[in-house]
């Protein structure tokens, strides 16, 4: 565990994997989000979180899907115990840029 993380608001990893993403000559092609959750229901938060992304990885709100799914009652996850988010992002190139 590196110590600089200790008690950082989550934005600073955003803003710090944007910097790495734009050093090496990438941008975000696109963000695709899945939170697994019985509760609390996410619907009024989804465009809040959507927001937050386009802003923290200076994006377009096009490149950025937010969807939220139960878990049937199975597992940690449908007994309210825990919740999962899995995300995927695809990253493009930045044409024209020196080090292609």
């Amino acid at each position: 565990t590196d110590p600089r993380w200790k008690g950082c608001d989550s934005s600073k990893f955003m803003d710090h994997a944007y910097e790495v993403m734009k050093y090496y000559g990438y941008q975000i092609g696109n963000i695709d989000v899945t939170l697994i959750l019985e509760r609390p229901k996410v619907a009024g938060f989804k465009p809040g979180m959507k927001e937050n992304i386009v802003r923290l990885l200076h994006t377009t709100e096009g490149r950025v899907n937010i969807k939220a799914r139960t878990h049937e009652k199975v597992d940690s996850v449908g007994e309210l115990r825990s919740l999962s988010c899995h995300v995927v992002i695809t990253l493009e190139k930045i044409v024209g840029d020196e080090d292609e």
